[in-house]
């Protein structure tokens, strides 16, 4: 484990909250909007009972952040099944720094049911 203490002169406490990205000016955007691929955990190893269909919502967890979510499904596919992988378009109500191949959980109810890797930021 590595714990980073850092002096932001200047900034007040409340002025940082979890899950903020400290970066290089112009090295990383926040997007809303974005491509992944996910895979849902069957239900035998813990995840979901039923499968996810267009419009599902979620939270998301990247780094130490999590934010609410929705997705989209392509347009050929229906649903996905738990132990399935499948790409998806997710929405998230609040922006976050990312980029691709920024991993993340999927979280339900307080437990994981599913991860993915963000393949191309949108908006």
């Amino acid at each position: 484990m590595m714990i980073i203490a850092l002096l932001l002169d200047g900034t007040p406490r409340n002025g940082v909250e979890r899950g903020q990205v400290l970066a290089k000016p112009g090295t990383i955007n926040a997007y809303s909007r974005f491509e992944a691929q996910i895979y849902l955990i069957p239900h035998e190893e813990g995840g979901r009972l039923s499968p996810i269909h267009e419009g599902w919502k979620s939270q998301f967890f990247f780094r130490t952040l999590d934010v609410t979510g929705t997705c989209e499904l392509s347009s050929r596919v229906q649903m996905v099944e738990p132990g399935q992988h499948a790409t998806v378009t997710v929405t998230l109500i609040a922006p976050i720094a990312m980029q691709p191949e920024l991993r993340f959980a999927i979280r339900e109810a307080g437990r994981t049911v599913g991860a993915g890797v963000v393949t191309r930021p949108l908006s």
